[in-house]
């Protein structure tokens, strides 16, 4: 697993050793930030939160393209190791943060975001309940969420969201969703 373009593209970062943590693939990132960086909000410049973030790479290949600050939330012992690592691979960059956190469960907003990326292990039903907590404040007016689910996996959507696309890639769909707050 790489960083795929950017300021870092081309830089290792590490993976999981056992099924536990399930990466994004590299192609289905390529895929992801193709759509984002031509996207709305911009990518550059904007407020990046990564949700179950895994190993970090999703929330690392918007760091390396530009994005001003990303936070990486995820609450699993590998899942933190692997992510700050990652970050320690690439410089620590000033502004990631790694947060211990149940990303299903935010609680109270810290900080409003223009783009979201949900990865919540297929088929868990987690992406409903933190999409709930991510109307409590977190994301900027008309911010872009985007939720990774297994290619037939169902998703609810709560009030204030709506759906504008989906794509699939192999095993994987993305969903790509708007806020309407």
């Amino acid at each position: 697993m790489r960083i795929i373009a950017g300021s870092w593209r081309g830089r290792a970062l590490l993976t999981p050793s056992g099924r536990s943590i399930r990466p994004t693939s590299d192609r289905a990132r390529e895929a992801l930030f193709a759509i984002l960086e031509h996207g709305h909000p911009p990518l550059r410049g904007a407020r990046f939160l990564d949700l179950f973030c895994g190993t970090g790479a999703v929330g690392l290949e918007a760091a390396s393209r530009g994005a001003a600050e990303v936070w990486l939330v995820d609450r699993g012992r590998e899942a933190l190791a692997l992510a700050a690592a990652n970050l320690a691979r690439l410089g620590n960059p000033a502004g990631a943060r790694l947060i211990d956190g149940d990303a299903s469960r935010l609680g109270p907003a810290r900080r409003a975001f223009d783009l979201v990326f949900l990865d919540p292990p297929y088929r868990s039903g987690l992406a409903l309940p933190a999409l709930a907590g991510l109307a409590g404040g977190w994301l900027a007016p008309g911010a872009g969420i985007v939720v990774e689910l297994a290619a037939k996996e169902d998703l609810s959507l709560p009030e204030g969201y709506a759906l504008e696309q989906e794509r699939r890639y192999g095993a994987a769909r993305f969903a790509f969703l708007r806020s309407a707050g």
